[in-house]
């Protein structure tokens, strides 16, 4: 499902949301624990997990970017900066299952934006397939999100 667009307070809200049939401890794991979190985005390194630690960001050119976890919540809520943004993780329990949102915080839309959203929507939907032990081709993916959120920031 693609995200929710939304102003708020001078900035836009990006929000997705995915149902997971798998408990708030496996998506949080997916999350946090630097193994997994490989296995759908990796350039990200957790350095230190909790609020005011660090998560590396790897420039695929021999230099990282430090970024301050801004918000921390032992299975519930993880948030970061994002640039000059704010990425937000949020689990909570849902039908023997998990729900999990994903914020965004964009202070300015540009032309890299819709490769952002692309790429955020892609990421969530690796790990439902990572969980489920289902295939997905990232880049056929990206192609299609890429499109339809170009449309939708059109139509902002």
């Amino acid at each position: 499902m693609i995200a929710t667009i939304q102003k708020e307070n001078g900035n836009y809200i990006a929000r997705y949301e995915r149902e997971l049939q798998h408990s708030v401890e496996t998506v949080w794991a997916m999350l946090t624990d630097n193994t997994k979190l490989k296995q759908w985005f990796d350039e990200l390194q957790i350095v230190d997990l909790r609020k005011s630690g660090t998560i590396k960001f790897d420039m695929q050119d021999g230099t990282f970017i430090d970024m301050k976890i801004l918000d921390y919540e032992l299975l519930k809520t993880l948030a970061f900066e994002w640039g000059e943004d704010t990425a937000r993780f949020e689990l909570s329990p849902l039908n023997g299952g998990c729900k999990l949102i994903f914020l965004e915080t964009i202070s300015v839309i540009t032309e890299h934006t819709p490769r952002d959203l692309a790429g955020w929507h892609v990421c969530l939907d690796v790990i439902k397939a990572l969980l489920d032990e289902e295939a997905i081709i990232r880049e056929d993916e990206w192609k299609v999100w890429f499109e339809k959120y170009k449309e939708l920031l059109t139509n902002l």
